[in-house]
């Protein structure tokens, strides 16, 4: 049988040739999904020794036949009658340069995470779609405009790796909240990512993060779908071994000595992971951490409400509360993390209104059931008081 995990690992490596060489985008990416089409129908379940230098002299020969045609469709239509020589070697990993190319800055981080998944990660139009719970259409003509923007630039050295990062992060953030397989994607992407820099310390610091993250996915809802907070969770169902592997690249990373903003944050995730229960938190370390996070994000307003929790277990939830009272009130979470420090702090009346508040602020499904659930649990507590 043919292994489609293989053509979806060469895809973006060979698009990556095809665009180092000076193809553009769209007809690169019309090139080797031809060429794709042909490995099914030539491979006969199994491929040739060479599957990429197959893959890259295909799609170079249909990118020049279409550049040459009047019809592109008349040039798909040509057969390949016999498997092609490899031609010359393209060992080089273009990952990075397919990435940066995706990142471009001249796209907004909507239009980059879209064609990050689309062109490296190898998922439809209708998947990322689903994942960003917009209409396939809407999708598509976003996805278009991306390629249209990049068209005629040339692109044959890896621009910002600090771009690239931030789109992955925000691929990573989305399947994390919002659940599907983005999260998963965003692992693989990074990994990809850390083997074209391997000495990056930012790059693995991400790639921690990550796996740090990931490996509480499965107590992170219960059997029936609902969401389950940090301080609840069943960690016994933590994947020690995706976390021993995300605290070792952490460890390898911060020996650098370049401390960037991800490495904070995996530093900070792995003090989570490292505790065997909520009550053994070391809350004062990872306050410490969050001071580095905000020294090197100044003016990250997330990075302050989620510094605002830590001071909460440290110094008490009033003192939280006065850091969260200045932020901004349309800040994503700000609602709920205020409606968590007002009951820590006895105050079950304004919490309820707060998780109501953060509740119709959300899109996500399982968040929003989870603190109408809080809101709820707290009137219900006040009615019995009563």
């Amino acid at each position: 049988m043919l292994d489609e995990h293989l053509l979806r690992d060469m895809t973006p490596q060979v698009l990556g040739v095809l665009v180092r060489r000076g193809a553009d985008f769209a007809a690169a990416e019309d090139a080797v999904q031809d060429a794709l089409a042909e490995a099914v129908r030539r491979w006969d379940g199994e491929a040739p020794d060479d599957p990429k230098a197959w893959l890259v002299t295909v799609a170079w020969r249909k990118f020049l036949d279409a550049r040459r045609s009047a019809s592109a469709r008349a040039a798909r239509e040509l057969a390949v009658h016999r498997e092609p020589a490899p031609g010359p070697a393209e060992q080089a990993d273009d990952t990075l340069l397919l990435l940066s190319r995706c990142c471009h800055p001249a796209l907004s981080p909507a239009s980059a995470v879209a064609l990050t998944l689309r062109a490296v990660g190898g998922l439809t139009t209708a998947e990322i779609a689903r994942a960003f719970l917009v209409p396939e259409p809407t999708m598509a003509q976003r996805i278009s405009r991306a390629k249209r923007t990049l068209a005629g630039e040339r692109f044959e050295r890896p621009g910002d790796v600090r771009a690239v990062l931030r789109v992955l992060y925000l691929i990573f953030d989305r399947g994390f909240v919002g659940g599907g397989d983005l999260s998963a994607e965003a692992i693989r992407l990074a990994r990809q990512l850390l083997a074209s820099v391997p000495h990056d310390p930012e790059a693995a610091g991400l790639l921690a993060l990550m796996l740090l993250h990931h490996a509480r996915r499965p107590a992170r809802t219960d059997p029936s779908g609902q969401l389950v907070p940090l301080a609840e969770q069943d960690r016994s169902l933590w994947d020690t071994a995706m976390i021993a592997e995300g605290v070792d690249l952490l460890r390898h990373a911060l020996a650098a000595d370049r401390l960037g903003e991800y490495q904070a944050q995996a530093a900070i995730a792995a003090l989570h992971d490292d505790a065997a229960s909520a009550e053994e938190t070391d809350w004062p370390q990872i306050l410490e951490w969050y001071d580095e996070l905000a020294r090197i994000t100044p003016n990250s307003p997330v990075v302050a409400l989620n510094r605002a929790v830590a001071v909460g277990h440290v110094d008490g939830p009033l003192a939280a509360l006065r850091l969260v009272e200045v932020l901004d009130p349309g800040l994503p979470r700000r609602d709920a993390v205020a409606a968590y420090l007002h009951e820590r702090a006895g105050n079950r009346e304004a919490a309820a209104r707060l998780y109501k508040a953060a509740a119709e602020a959300t899109v996500i499904g399982a968040e929003r059931t989870h603190l109408l659930r809080q809101a709820a649990r707290l009137n219900r507590a006040r009615s019995d008081a009563g």
